[in-house]
């Protein structure tokens, strides 16, 4: 007579309960994904639009308010304020990622004590407000600093105390980190009048959120423990190098951005150099990087390597980015191919992302 299994009605429910969390994870994590790679789309509307003074002060939008209330803010003032909005909801969705992680990595300790770090974070925040308030000093930058510096420990002995995929742990921690920090950054740049420099540092920070998300919901999917090389050692190094390339390539459209027409608002000096020049040195690595992309890709299929889909997908993403750098060139700039052309390249960086995290596949157990 076969042997029969009976399983317990706690281990059903506890079989149940990690369905629903891990349902839960996945879907947060790529809510996640979508706004910070929305949020790029806002910050590029605020700039495009001559909005980035929309709101003159930081945190609130006017010495008054947290709203726009003044009639000459017009437009301009609602999409500032409505890319501020966005920044809380990227935040509220990193740290429900955050907490569900811990959850179901380390239990209720590691959500407690990643609870009551925030808690310390906030009153070390609001005491540093007050005694730079008393002295007549910007408290908001530093009490968010100090809120940083508290999210920054948290993440160190959450590390510590986590011994199960550690790997999710820490890019949620960086992504609540990167939140912070953004939101400090971009405090300092409307405080500093949009200087380029600092809006195009708001803007690369973004971008490798983009990427640090791509990467969570990569490593979520993928089974846990060590890793080993699914590539040839050539084909990754060539990868690394199409890597390099993509960085220059983004570098230099942010410079070129930066000098461009576009700087957020009319009365803003743009960073000095020609415009004309820098879109040309832009295109450069651009090609370069197109060539590099192609070839991996034709490599990966021919010699069926673990890559090859994702590779098409950056292909495809490579090929409408030039199409969309040309024509706006052609076009003299128009804000929404700029926009648009921003947003491609964060969703570029992350197709990279994926095939890089590819070029490695769990370790084989051993006999």
């Amino acid at each position: 007579m076969p042997e029969t299994t009976i399983s317990s009605p706690t281990n059903a429910a506890a079989s149940t309960h990690a369905i629903l969390w891990g349902r839960a994870l996945r879907v947060f994590a790529w809510l996640s994904f979508l706004a910070q790679t929305i949020i790029i789309g806002t910050g590029g509307a605020v700039r495009l639009t001559g909005s980035g003074l929309g709101c003159s002060e930081w945190p609130l939008c006017t010495p008054e308010s947290l709203v726009p209330i003044y009639a000459d803010q017009g437009i301009h003032g609602i999409i500032e304020f409505g890319n501020r909005v966005m920044t809380g909801v990227v935040g509220v969705i990193a740290l429900a990622v955050l907490l569900l992680v811990l959850a179901r990595t380390g239990g209720k300790a590691t959500v407690f004590s990643a609870l009551r770090f925030a808690a310390a974070g906030i009153l070390a925040a609001g005491v540093v407000f007050f005694i730079f308030t008393l002295v007549d000093l910007p408290a908001t930058p530093f009490a968010m600093a100090a809120l940083l510096v508290t999210v920054i420990a948290a993440t160190v002995r959450s590390v510590r105390l986590t011994t199960e995929r550690r790997d999710l742990v820490i890019l949620a921690w960086v992504v609540l980190i990167g939140v912070v920090a953004q939101a400090l950054v971009g405090g300092v740049t409307v405080l500093t009048g949009l200087n380029p420099f600092i809006v195009g540092f708001h803007y690369v920070s973004s971008l490798l959120l983009v990427c640090v998300t791509a990467a969570f919901l990569v490593r979520l999917y993928a089974a846990p423990g060590p890793r080993e090389r699914a590539v040839p050692t050539w084909f990754a190094a060539l990868s690394h190098i199409t890597g390099l390339a993509l960085a220059v390539t983004i570098l230099f459209g942010v410079l070129t951005t930066g000098s461009g027409p576009h700087s957020g608002d009319a009365a803003v000096e743009r960073q000095g150099f020609d415009a004309t020049v820098l879109a040309h040195v832009h295109s450069w690595p651009g090609y370069i990087l197109a060539a590099l992309v192609v070839t991996l890709t034709i490599a990966a299929w021919v010699l069926h390597l673990r890559p090859r889909r994702w590779l098409l997908v950056l292909v495809l993403a490579i090929l409408v980015q030039v199409g969309v750098g040309v024509w706006q060139a052609r076009e003299g700039l128009p804000p929404v191919l700029v926009g648009i052309h921003m947003v491609l390249a964060s969703l570029s960086a992350a197709a990279y992302t994926v095939v890089v995290l590819n070029l490695k596949k769990p370790a084989a157990a051993e006999a």
